[in-house]
């Protein structure tokens, strides 16, 4: 098996391409810690090395988050090694992942949400990470940055730049994008 390697925005997150897919579905997981991890064969193998900080699943990616101390000739190639593993052994990456059954969203959430989706999180994929929708309240969008989104020094501008002007060109409704915690 070969795992490609990217660099995203977030200095302290890589993004792993196994070439498979890692969250059949199109689903996503966030581990902060070790923990969290408990559900997760991957994130709890990941969590066990030295100098993890943060696992992040993606459709058919892994986002890991070092912690600072750490350096990345060090620890990538334990990861590497934790992930072929892994998927050598055919353990799924999170169990007893079940599908959420879809909420009947008032309009206007729906249409964030379809904006999201279509426009916000495949690039933001691309960079290892994801976005999260939250909540819709008094005209403003609160939305969670998972994997190398989250922490990253461009996610703020991101958020506002990016998203708040996308979302108030198409939804009149939307005054304001923050970030959820």
């Amino acid at each position: 098996m070969f795992i490609q390697t990217e660099a995203t925005p977030n200095p302290a997150t890589l993004k792993f391409l196994p070439g498979c897919a890692v969250m059949p579905g199109g689903g996503t997981a966030n581990f902060v810690n070790g923990a969290e991890a408990g559900r997760s064969p991957l994130a709890s193998r990941l969590f066990d090395l030295e100098g993890v900080a943060g696992v992040f699943l993606g459709a058919d990616f892994v986002t890991v988050t070092k912690e600072g101390r750490m350096d990345w000739d060090a620890i990538k190639p334990q990861i590497l090694g934790a992930l072929m593993d892994h998927f050598a052994s055919g353990k799924p990456a999170v169990e007893g992942v079940v599908a959420a059954a879809a909420a009947a969203d008032d309009p206007v959430v729906a249409q964030i949400k379809e904006l999201l989706d279509t426009r916000v999180r495949p690039a933001v994929a691309q960079d290892g990470g994801d976005i999260i929708f939250r909540r819709f309240e008094n005209g403003v969008v609160y939305l969670h940055m998972q994997g190398s989104c989250s922490g990253c020094p461009s996610s703020t501008a991101t958020l506002k730049h990016g998203i708040e002007n996308m979302l108030r060109h198409y939804i009149p409704e939307v005054s304001e994008v923050r970030a959820a915690e």
